[in-house]
């Protein structure tokens, strides 16, 4: 069983590799990504679990009931596996180099950018092919400044859902907790929507997600402002603007990182918005910063992102090395 201390430096190490390396496309073109096992476990619950006949309260009990399957299956998976891997010598590499598949700091940076090189490379339209690869919103009504909000505020909650949370659930519980999360995370973007089919059924998922990435929602928006310096931003202004506009965004989460990154860049996000098929008409986060983004803002943000991984690194080691040096001091 791996203990507190272990699971800190595994982090670095995971932390490490996916700076590193991230995912590398040729792997997952030959293998299964392990997200995609999750996937379809959920698919197949929602395809035989929520039935259109069923009455809103028994599609809400099965969606409750496929959120238990799906938290306590994740939970004994990544302890086998861990406890297998924790018995061979050199275990512990896997173990991170798991660890690593599962958080999303490279493949992040790499999508958020792909959106700043269209519009720089090839105009407009690059823009909103490159954006419509990681947001929901209908790409066709953006503007170039709707594409880099699109892409900052994408960084600003993935910060937060990719790379914060599932390194602090590791932390804390190893790889039962990283796989158990990302279950959960999963979940809530395949069901936890407010559809006819969905409305019911995802219910669990999307309040359990709320649940489990409430304490990384709050770090992620302490880290990005701590760095706001790199883009020329100020971390007081990100903090202010975190204090003042996080509780205006829908998400319990999601305003934390991106009212922190608004903030940290001097710059207006969230407001309204179009999907396909409908719009939200929210109000802007840090309402008075400047509106009309490029792909320079982008870029900034990627920066702000990068720093906030680095300090995120940084506390870990720091952490790590400090309960390593107090188990070793022998008591009185």
């Amino acid at each position: 069983m791996l203990l507190f201390p272990d699971c800190l430096w595994l982090l670095l190490l995971a932390l490490v590799l996916d700076g590193l390396i991230g995912d590398p496309a040729p792997l997952w073109r030959r293998l299964p990504h392990p997200v995609t096992w999750i996937a379809a476990g959920i698919g197949l619950c929602d395809r035989h679990l929520n039935k259109e006949a069923m009455t809103p309260e028994r599609r809400r009990a099965a969606g409750v009931a496929t959120l238990v399957l799906l938290v306590g299956m994740s939970l004994i998976l990544g302890w086998i596996v861990q406890a297998m891997l924790s018995a061979m010598t050199y275990g512990w590499i896997l173990i991170g180099l798991i660890a690593s598949v599962l958080i999303a700091q490279k493949s992040l940076y790499q999508h958020v950018a792909a959106v700043a090189a269209g519009l720089t490379r090839d105009g407009l339209a690059s823009g909103r092919r490159a954006v419509a690869m990681i947001v929901g919103r209908d790409p066709e009504r953006l503007d170039e400044a709707g594409v880099a909000r699109a892409a900052i505020e994408s960084a600003a909650e993935n910060f937060s859902d990719g790379v914060v949370a599932p390194a602090l659930w590791f932390a804390l519980l190893g790889l039962p907790g990283l796989v158990a999360y990302k279950a959960v995370n999963t979940a809530d973007s395949m069901i936890g929507h407010k559809t006819d089919r969905h409305r019911d059924f995802g219910w669990a998922a999307a309040r359990f997600d709320d649940l489990v990435n409430l304490p990384a929602s709050r770090l992620s928006g302490l880290l990005i402002a701590l760095v706001a310096p790199i883009a020329g931003g100020s971390a007081t202004a990100a903090l202010a603007s975190v204090r003042r506009d996080a509780a205006k965004h829908r998400s319990p989460n999601a305003g934390w990182p991106e009212a922190a990154m608004a903030g940290a860049l001097g710059i207006a996000l969230a407001g309204p918005r179009a999907y396909a098929g409908y719009t939200v008409d929210d109000p802007f986060l840090n309402a008075a910063g400047r509106r009309d983004l490029t792909a320079r803002d982008i870029h900034r943000a990627l920066a702000t992102m990068a720093g906030a991984c680095v300090l995120l690194a940084l506390l870990v080691l720091i952490a790590a090395t400090g309960f390593t040096l107090a188990a070793t001091v022998p008591s009185a």
